[in-house]
């Protein structure tokens, strides 16, 4: 039974139910010795508590989309072939574009979300570069099989989860096909591709963004596997010039380092909450050693460029919570970089997906104009971002989570 499935909840409904249900019929009609009724009554009470506790879990799990499966949540699945030492360009000197073209079996993706706007498709893809064996969900644009787009190629974004996070909870958790998906049809964001792929590669780690020779290639599973994939399957626009990607937390961090690690393969990024030194993550396999470090750092990869990346960069955070961190990287940055920084009040609320949902739209309208897509009206251009007002009093949620709130004084040191 899957772990984020309806039968699965609905079976824990129905056990807390009956677990509440049985001590109310049964406590003062038990019979025998005095020992076994209160053996029996303690029974009934820690398997009212367990299942109380386990419905809380799986709410707040599908919720939050934490953890896809079962393996994800015990930490006894891997989904890494071989990790080979692929060198510098994490290509491991293969000629990728010499590389045979694969055809994937698609089928509609199941769990919350899944089947709205037009639905979610899954495929199991086996990286031929990176040795990762994984899910990727893919959502089309509704233009896609409209017969006057049938020509047309498409941009691209891939989606990041933070960690633990499941690939699902960009659709499930934080809706963006179902956000977008209007804004598409009537002109004001980009028809892009939705891709988002497993990034929970190993049991325990965050694995990141990083290649690390014999133990995993998550870099070349993310920028160069999937995007094969894509490539191969639909009809999306050439990398750079179409392609981005984007994530929250631990997956804005990912987001950020692989557009400026390697822009020759995506024109634009965009953080949430993210960082840049993979130390915030406890469990990250990139914060093992100071090589690591610097080579997953974006800020250090900007500090030490010869050449400035062709990327842009769309990067939120609330005090404390990443906000210094994109500070810090649009003064380290150098055109023809550009960094947007978008600062949330702390009133916004916590490193919650209620405070990334209502970042998705501006996000993307940013999206669509950095990868020279179908404009937008003027104003619908995401807003100024540079702090101006003292005070964000009297601004509702969205306003205040999207960074177009009035903004309050904040602490200015990366």
């Amino acid at each position: 039974m899957s772990l984020t499935g309806t039968p699965f909840l609905y079976t824990l409904i129905a056990l807390s139910v009956a677990a509440v249900a049985l001590p109310l019929l049964m406590w003062s009609r038990l019979r025998g010795p005095r020992v076994l009724r209160a053996a029996a009554r303690m029974v009934m009470l820690l398997f009212a508590q367990g299942t109380a506790v386990a419905l809380v879990f799986v709410l707040v799990n599908n919720a939050n989309g934490l953890y896809d499966t079962w393996d994800d949540l015990l930490g006894t699945g891997t989904h890494v072939q071989q990790a080979a030492d692929l060198g510098a360009d994490g290509t491991g000197g293969i000629a990728l574009d010499r590389l045979p073209k694969v055809r994937q079996t698609f089928e509609q993706a199941e769990g919350p979300g899944m089947r709205a706007a037009g639905g979610v498709r899954v495929t199991q893809l086996e990286g031929r570069v990176s040795g990762v064996n994984a899910e990727v969900y893919v959502w089309l644009p509704p233009q896609y099989d409209e017969p006057a787009y049938a020509h047309r190629a498409f941009p691209v974004v891939e989606l990041l989860p933070g960690y633990p996070g499941s690939a699902k909870s960009w659709y499930g958790t934080l809706h963006v096909h179902e956000q977008l998906a209007p804004l598409m049809r009537a002109g004001k964001v980009a028809p892009f591709i939705l891709v988002a792929p497993r990034t929970t590669l190993l049991p325990g780690v965050d694995t990141g963004c990083a290649n690390v020779p014999g133990t995993v290639n998550a870099d070349s599973w993310l920028s160069i596997d999937v995007p094969k994939m894509v490539k191969d399957n639909f009809r999306a626009q050439p990398a750079p010039r179409g392609w981005a990607v984007a994530g929250y937390s631990a997956g804005g961090h990912c987001a950020a380092k692989l557009a400026v690690a390697h822009p020759d393969r995506y024109r634009a990024a965009v953080s949430l909450s993210g960082y840049s030194d993979p130390i915030v993550e406890p469990h990250s396999l990139a914060a093992q050693s100071p090589a690591l470090r610097r080579a997953n750092n974006p800020y250090a990869l900007l500090r030490r460029a010869t050449v400035p990346p062709p990327v842009a960069l769309y990067l939120s955070g609330q005090p404390k919570d990443g906000y210094e961190a994109a500070l810090a990287l649009r003064q380290a940055a150098k055109a023809p970089t550009a960094v947007q920084v978008v600062y949330i009040p702390a009133g916004a609320g916590g490193h919650t997906m209620a405070l990334w949902r209502p970042q998705v739209v501006p996000a993307f309208r940013w999206l669509t104009t950095q990868l020279d897509q179908r404009p937008v009206s003027r104003d619908e251009k995401v807003r100024e971002t540079a702090p101006r007002a003292p005070s964000s009093a009297g601004s509702k949620h969205a306003a205040l989570a999207s960074g177009t709130a009035s903004r309050a004084a904040a602490a200015r040191r990366p």
